[in-house]
């Protein structure tokens, strides 16, 4: 009969261990689930906006085109790869549609920096069909907005596959006396 205790004793106490130890590890999973490894929003960071070439005529018929080289960069602020789909940049001149740029899809790695590039070439013809085009060109600027989604997936130890989508958007000056381009861009994120 003493031994039976003692052998009982044992037990409860090694699943008393046993369950005190899955309570901690359980409370240690959780607490790193929701902080270190809390999936992040990747962000997009503009680089630069060039002028690659530029070439117009306006006389006797608007003919030529503008190319820009649209550069960022992608940081991947999770403990997880960012897989990001087949994308496209869109560039409007006043709220109108003149070019696209596809952005190939792409993986990042964890904590990591990608830089993505595009090139877009804009037609004369197509900023002519606006109204305010020789205004712009006689005053040596064309004004353009950039817009960029990269949607995608961050993997986390292959275990947590959450969406992800990033948005940046670009204004863009063109200068025609110098042939140079200046950008402002801003980026909103969300999971």
């Amino acid at each position: 009969m003493g031994k039976e205790f003692k052998v009982k004793r044992k037990w409860k106490f090694c699943c008393a261990v046993t369950a005190i130890l899955i309570i901690v590890i359980a409370v240690v999973l959780v607490t790193l689930a929701f902080t270190l490894f809390k999936p992040k929003d990747p962000k997009i960071i503009p680089q630069s906006v060039t002028l690659e070439g530029f070439r117009l005529v306006v006389f006797p018929s608007i003919t030529g085109n503008l190319s820009l080289e649209l550069a960022v960069t992608v940081d991947n602020r999770n403990y997880g790869g960012f897989d990001y789909d087949n994308s496209t940049a869109y560039i409007n001149y006043r709220g109108n549609l003149v070019a696209e740029a596809p952005i190939g899809k792409d993986t990042i790695r964890p904590r990591s920096k990608h830089n993505v590039s595009a090139s877009v070439i804009i037609f004369a013809d197509r900023l002519a069909a606006d109204g305010n085009f020789l205004n712009d060109f006689f005053a040596g600027v064309f004004n353009f907005t950039s817009s960029t989604r990269l949607q995608g997936k961050v993997n986390v130890f292959n275990i947590f596959k959450l969406k992800a989508s990033s948005r940046s958007s670009c204004n863009i000056t063109v200068f025609i006396q110098n042939q140079t381009a200046d950008s402002v861009c801003t980026s909103k994120i969300r999971l």
